[in-house]
C-alpha cells in the first residue's frame, strides 16, 4: 500500500503595501515632470541657461553640505572636549535647545545637487529657516505619531534617538545584583581509554 504525500496548503502571496505599489509610480512621475520642466526652460531660455542652472545647483549644494558638515564636526568636537554625550550634541541631527541640527540643511544641499528644478525648489525649502522649522516639526510629529514604539521599527529607532535629549524619559543602565552567585562552571570529564 502506498501513501501519497498531501500537497502543501495553497498560500497567497503577501499583499504589497501601498508604499511599495505607489513609490515607483511617484518616482517615474517625478522624473517625467523634471525632464518636462527642463525642456520648457531650455526652449524658453536656451540650453546654456539650463546647463548653468544645473551647474549652479551642484556647486551650491556642495557648499551647503560642506558647511553643514563642518558645523556638525565643530559641534561634535566641542561636545567631546567638554566631556558631554556626543549623541546629544546639537549637530547630531536631533533637536536640542540650541537649534534643529544639520539634517535638513544636508538634505537641502543634496536636493540642490540632484539635477532638476523641482528638486532645487525642495532643497531651497529645506534651507530657508521658516520652512525648515516647519518641516522639522512636521517630520517629528509624523514620526512620533505614526511609528509606534515596537521593537525593530522606525519608531523604536526614533525613541532611541530621543533618549539622548534633555527631556528624554528613559535612563540607560545595567542592573548588577550582588546577591546572586555565578553558576559553577561544569568541567568536562577527563578522557579515558
Amino acid at each position: 500500500m502506498t501513501f501519497a504525500a498531501t500537497p502543501p496548503p495553497r498560500s497567497r502571496p503577501p499583499k504589497r503595501s501601498r508604499a511599495r505599489r505607489f513609490v515607483p509610480l511617484g518616482v517615474a512621475a517625478w522624473l517625467v515632470l523634471e525632464i518636462w520642466l527642463l525642456t520648457l526652460v531650455g526652449d524658453a531660455a536656451g540650453g546654456l541657461t539650463v546647463f548653468l542652472l544645473l551647474l549652479a545647483g551642484v556647486i551650491a549644494g556642495g557648499y551647503v553640505i560642506k558647511r553643514a558638515g563642518r558645523r556638525a564636526w565643530k559641534s561634535l568636537t566641542e561636545t567631546m572636549q567638554a566631556g558631554g554625550d556626543p549623541a546629544a550634541s546639537p549637530g547630531s541631527g536631533e533637536r536640542t535647545s540650541t537649534g534643529s541640527g544639520n539634517t535638513l540643511p544636508m538634505l537641502g544641499g543634496l536636493l540642490l545637487m540632484f539635477p532638476g528644478l523641482l528638486t532645487d525648489v525642495a532643497g531651497l525649502l529645506c534651507l530657508f529657516p521658516p520652512t525648515r522649522k516647519l518641516l522639522h516639526r512636521r517630520a517629528e510629529r509624523l514620526l512620533s505619531r505614526q511609528a509606534r514604539y515596537t521593537p525593530g521599527t522606525l519608531g523604536d529607532a526614533f525613541q532611541q534617538a530621543r533618549m539622548h535629549q534633555p527631556d528624554g524619559k528613559v535612563v540607560q543602565g545595567e542592573v548588577v545584583r550582588e546577591d546572586e552567585q555565578p553558576a559553577p562552571r561544569r568541567e568536562d570529564p577527563p578522557l579515558t581509554r
